[in-house]
């Protein structure tokens, strides 16, 4: 049975951040199909999946996962912790790359989709492994692969709206639609956990500051790196038009 409790005002800045990332993402994505240069088209993927795959869907990640309250202490391991974010950059990168050049074929959004998902769903069962507690998870095998499915299905969703919209109204609309499912993918996994108290002491290693703590800090430092994203975004967009003038 799953008895993890959550504390709401965490649980609501995951999705803040989520939508932030996701809205930085597709104002950053639109360059790749007009980048006429490999270095333009590197860049630009670059930034995007730092945006989504940092933003949008590891802080969340790792923000919701502090607002959970798992009923023991829980650190993190710092290697694990900080490899599930290197998993959740790549997977976004390696989609954004395949969907988003102008030669791509009709395959490219439904494999893009699929390598993406099951990246971010890597992320997340790579986050949930770096929990250091004495506990043992298991996992319920119908929501585990619920979690995996809606992963697939959001980043095939996700690298659709990031190349097919326009207007600013749109794509903050889409981001919080985006928020929306990547909070229901990590909240799917959540419910999928059942914890097995082995009652053993843990040694204090890792990350050990308070969940609190991490949390705020890690959506305050994304918050910045997410708005010089947009900024860099935005001198982007002005330069690309003086050039066409």
């Amino acid at each position: 049975m799953n008895t993890i409790t959550y504390e709401p005002l965490l649980v609501a800045l995951s999705y803040v951040i989520s939508v932030f990332g996701s809205y930085t993402a597709l104002q950053l994505a639109i360059a790749i199909p007009q980048a006429r240069t490999w270095t333009g088209v590197i860049s630009s993927v670059v930034g995007a999946a730092v945006a989504v795959g940092g933003g949008a869907i590891w802080s969340m990640h790792f923000i919701a996962m502090n607002a959970a309250d798992m009923g023991v202490p829980v650190a993190y391991d710092a290697f694990l912790t900080f490899a599930s974010l290197i998993v959740g950059v790549v997977a976004c990168g390696v989609g954004l790359f395949v969907v988003g050049r102008s030669d791509g074929g009709p395959f490219n959004l439904p494999l893009g989709g699929v390598l993406t998902g099951l990246g971010v769903a890597l992320m997340h069962y790579t986050g949930m492994a770096a929990m250091i507690m004495p506990a043992k998870i298991n996992y319920d095998t119908n929501l585990f692969a619920a979690s995996i499915a809606i992963a697939i299905v959001a980043a095939t969703v996700a690298l659709w709206l990031a190349f097919n919209l326009r207007g600013n109204l749109q794509r903050f609309g889409s981001a919080l639609v985006m928020g929306v499912a990547v909070c229901g993918m990590h909240y799917t996994g959540m419910y999928a956990v059942q914890l097995q108290k082995t009652g053993e002491t843990v040694a204090s290693t890792g990350i050990s500051l308070s969940p609190t703590d991490l949390a705020y800090s890690v959506f305050g430092i994304t918050a910045v790196l997410l708005t010089l994203l947009l900024i860099y975004s935005a001198w982007r967009s002005q330069r690309m038009l003086r050039t066409e003038i």
